[in-house]
């Protein structure tokens, strides 16, 4: 993962750069700049990711129920299920 400080050391020198400098197209081309390669890094938002850990962990409570049950099924000694 980028590192935050990173960002934000980018963007403190940009905005010196850009108090220095009446170009003020500068900073509209450097944000739009920015914006494509953030958008191309496939990053999610902190919704999708809680949402995303969400589902895995109720998937995981599932595996462990089902690793139970056939734990449960193999030393009971039950013949195994046809289908």
């Amino acid at each position: 993962m980028v590192n935050q400080k990173v960002f934000e050391e980018l963007r403190t020198r940009m905005e010196e750069l850009l108090a220095r400098t009446p170009a003020k197209d500068v900073e509209k081309n450097m944000r739009a700049l920015l914006t494509g390669f953030l958008t191309r890094l496939d990053l999610v938002t902190r919704e999708e990711f809680d949402v995303q850990a969400e589902v895995l962990r109720r998937t995981r409570e599932q595996v462990t129920q089902l690793e139970a049950k056939v734990s449960l099924l193999e030393h009971s000694g039950a013949p195994p299920e046809t289908r």
